[in-house]
């Protein structure tokens, strides 16, 4: 400034400013045109009033994606790099196609080999439980029912299978020879076939108070299976017995089982038997020829098993 000079003669020119205000704009006030600040800097110098504020700046626009296909272009920018660019994330589904692009794991392959090891486990647990050994529980049994039939051969005291009993196995037998003989009753051999010792055998049973007794000692008190053998010469015969002094109710049969010729005593061995109730300790069997009875036989053995169900 030099003397005499109070610089300008507006408020305007003197507030450099002015264009801000109501009356430096009425008095024409204008901004400077190189704006202020740093030099080649933006002009962002609004009038008061004229900025409005709570209002979002628009979002930039990418410029479109140019270039070869799968190749991004030269001037893209990902959405998220953008200032205000929302932030996305991508999920990763595995491909079912081809050409090129990788393959997820194989989950029906791996469940179907799952499935195949829990069947072999259950298979073989199976088999385990269905392969055991079961316990035998049957066995050999004799038939219930009364059995008269033409003579085999002596029939061996029966034992009871898996443990034998002794008392099964030591019951009694008795040869003819060893019985005593009553009412005319005596010993012969002249006969072939007899099984006891020596082929001897009871004759001259065929008269009316013959009998031959038979003293059974240790016996346990049950029921048992009288066995008699016999031969007659292809007629039927009979005889009454007497347990312990009670005769039975029913005769002793000794029929012609296996039809042998008649008159043919050799050919007529065969074998008989009856149910006895014996009491503990000392027993009497007597086989009796009484009247009634048809008694032309010869007697061989006698024997006791054990009720086949006992």
């Amino acid at each position: 400034m030099t003397p005499g000079n109070n610089g300008a003669s507006t408020p305007e020119d003197d507030d450099p400013f002015g264009y801000l205000y109501a009356d430096g704009q009425a008095n024409g006030a204008q901004p400077p045109s190189g704006g202020y600040g740093y030099p080649n800097s933006v002009n962002r110098v609004r009038p008061v009033g004229t900025r409005q504020y709570g209002q979002q700046a628009p979002a930039p626009q990418a410029p479109p994606q140019q270039g070869a296909y799968g190749q991004p272009s030269a001037h893209y920018a990902a959405p998220e790099t953008l200032p205000g660019g929302a932030t996305t994330t991508q999920s990763h589904q595995p491909s079912h196609g081809g050409g090129g692009r990788g393959r997820g794991p194989n989950t029906k392959g791996l469940l179907i080999g799952a499935i195949a090891v829990v069947a072999a486990v259950v298979i073989g647990i199976s088999i385990a439980m269905l392969g055991g050994d079961d316990d035998d529980k049957g066995g050999n049994q004799a038939d219930a029912s009364p059995t008269q039939s033409q003579d085999e051969g002596k029939p061996s005291p029966s034992a009871s299978e898996g443990g034998a009993d002794d008392e099964k196995a030591e019951l009694p037998t008795i040869d003819a020879k060893a019985l005593r003989l009553d009412g005319g009753a005596a010993l012969a051999s002249d006969v072939k076939g007899a099984k006891a010792d020596g082929g001897v055998y009871v004759t001259g049973f065929n008269a009316v108070g013959s009998k031959v007794t038979w003293t059974v000692n240790g016996i346990k008190a049950d029921t048992y299976r009288f066995y008699a053998r016999y031969g007659i010469p292809g007629v039927d015969a009979d005889a009454t017995l007497v347990v312990n002094g009670k005769p039975a109710s029913r005769p002793l049969n000794m029929k012609n089982f296996g039809g042998t010729p008649e008159g043919d005593f050799e050919k007529g061995w065969q074998t008989t038997w009856a149910n006895v109730n014996l009491s503990d300790g000392t027993n009497t069997i007597e086989v009796v020829c009484n009247d009634g009875n048809k008694c032309n036989a010869n007697l061989d053995q006698f024997w006791l098993e054990e009720e086949p169900n006992a």
